[in-house]
């Protein structure tokens, strides 16, 4: 949801202000002199999650502080619907992350990056100790039963916004996509469940992905949806999720990871803020996701938002199998822009870009498109998937049907002094983009500050949202990677170095 005035605090120094303040002292960024945080700095992050968090509101920085003490707020045990159980410092504390304090996460010196603890021969056979009224199991997502544990469990428990508003509402195409890419191990697909009535309570994943961070290749997992019921939350099952999955990614040779949160752990390698486009902007203002501006009307309102009715882009047309090539090609052209990506096979494009064919409309994940021009070369392509949020406690609608933005390209991003034509191509591409998502009757269309999105994201209209993702790299250190955003949380067109959004 767009944000309010930002929170401003008064008055005496409160204990955050301090840790913050010692967070900044090794975190300056000495090349402008200015004594600014730097961006992407743990202490530039650490000001924009608590100037712009949504827990916060109106309240005044002091006022909120009064009952958090620093360490809370620095491991993200912030107030609000999500709060979680693995953001606890004693526990990272034993993890191979870098500490908030570390000099090396504001230094500009690479020399540094690298592993934080070396592999080792010795990974444990057994499974990390449960509370006796719990057990482990490896969830089976072949078996449609067991796949719709999974999807219920996120979707009555997992991630909602502070007002309780909003819950993402999953299903058993969204994990078939997200939970099986190639080279899938099952093994990574951890559940707990009561060891009595056998009921799923808690679940983590990894998929393997090769990453490259800056100049280095890296064979890692992406660790995505770990989620314990509400009611066992208390158990510290969190932690021990992580342990796990930690030791059977271990067991397989794979020492590094790669996570996204809301919250501030130690400690993230890069920040970008979420910006949200109105496609419906009436039943957006009836579920309380848009609010109505003081001075304007809803009939304007309507008519700001208000799309053409077809695409203007010549030969844009649907991704096909036989796109699949070309696509990859200009996606890894693409991606060599940015500090952190995904490093793609052909056939991981083609799994993560075409809609499997065999979906009904209604269970349709994702919609990728292509430009082709003169011989069938394919200039341009965009994509966006499909994450709906469960509407709670509205009369008129039950659903938000939401489009994020995915991974694109144009081959005028690597054309010498075409800079301001390749803004404009992405700001066409992304126009027919929109149009095409409400043509599939979504509301919203959202989007991340990283890749080269702040260069049409004010240009469209999208509004920047509450929340911010924040980047973590598991066992290695890397000095800050640009999220496509200023010191005070602004968009920075000219510093976006994440090629990575992650679902």
């Amino acid at each position: 949801m767009a944000s309010g005035d930002q929170a401003s605090g008064g008055g005496k120094p409160s204990k955050v202000k301090k840790v913050l303040d010692k967070v900044r002292s090794s975190g300056k960024n000495d090349a402008n002199g200015k004594g600014e945080d730097a961006p992407g700095s743990a202490a530039s992050v650490v000001s924009n999650n608590l100037s712009l968090d949504p827990a916060l509101g109106q309240r005044s920085l002091a006022d909120l502080l009064k009952s958090l003490s620093a360490s809370e707020l620095l491991t993200g045990m912030a107030p609000g619907k999500n709060r979680k159980d693995m953001a606890d410092y004693k526990f990272w504390s034993t993890q191979p992350v870098p500490r908030l304090d570390d000099q090396s996460q504001t230094s500009s010196d690479e020399s540094g990056e690298g592993p934080i603890e070396m592999p080792t021969d010795s990974v444990p056979e057994e499974a990390v100790p449960l509370l006796g009224e719990f057990e482990w199991v490896t969830v089976d997502v072949e078996d449609p039963e067991e796949l719709k544990e999974v999807y219920q469990l996120l979707s009555a428990n997992y991630v909602e916004d502070s007002d309780a508003s909003f819950r993402f509402n999953y299903s058993a195409s969204f994990f078939n996509w997200a939970l099986k890419s190639p080279g899938y191990v099952k093994e990574w697909h951890v559940g707990v469940r009561v060891r009595s009535s056998k009921r799923l309570v808690a679940f983590i994943s990894g998929i393997p992905v090769r990453l490259r961070v800056r100049n280095h290749e890296i064979d890692s997992v992406e660790i995505n949806f770990m989620c314990v019921h509400k009611k066992l939350r208390s158990k510290r099952l969190a932690p021990t999720l992580i342990k796990e999955v930690t030791r059977r990614c271990h067991a397989k040779g794979i020492w590094q990871a790669i996570y996204t949160a809301g919250v501030v752990l130690p400690t993230p390698i890069s920040s970008c803020r979420y910006y949200h486009r109105s496609l419906d902007w009436q039943k957006l203002y009836e579920i309380g996701f848009s609010h109505l501006p003081q001075r304007s009307t809803k009939a304007r309102q309507i008519q700001k938002y208000r799309l053409p009715e077809s695409t203007s882009l010549k030969g844009l047309r649907p991704m096909e199998q036989k796109d699949v090539k070309q696509v990859g090609d200009l996606l890894r052209q693409m991606l060599k822009k940015f500090s952190i990506c995904q490093i793609f096979s052909d056939e991981e494009v083609a799994h993560w870009l075409l809609s499997d064919p065999s979906l009904k409309p209604d269970e349709r994940v994702v919609w990728a498109y292509v430009v082709e021009g003169t011989g069938g070369k394919v200039s341009d392509f965009v994509s966006f998937y499909s994450l709906p949020s469960t509407v709670i406690g509205n009369a008129k609608h039950s659903m938000l049907n939401a489009a994020y933005l995915f991974y694109y390209g144009s081959d005028l991003a690597f054309a010498d002094g075409q800079q301001k034509a390749y803004e404009a191509r992405l700001k066409n591409l992304m126009s027919d983009a929109l149009i095409l998502a409400r043509q599939f009757e979504f509301d919203v269309f959202n989007a991340l500050s990283l890749m080269d999105n702040p260069c049409f994201l004010d240009e469209l209209l999208f509004g920047p949202g509450d929340g911010f993702l924040n980047f973590y790299l598991y066992n290695w250190r890397t000095k800050p990677i640009p999220g496509g955003l200023t010191s005070t949380g602004s968009l920075d067109k000219t510093n976006s170095e994440v090629g990575l959004p992650m679902l």
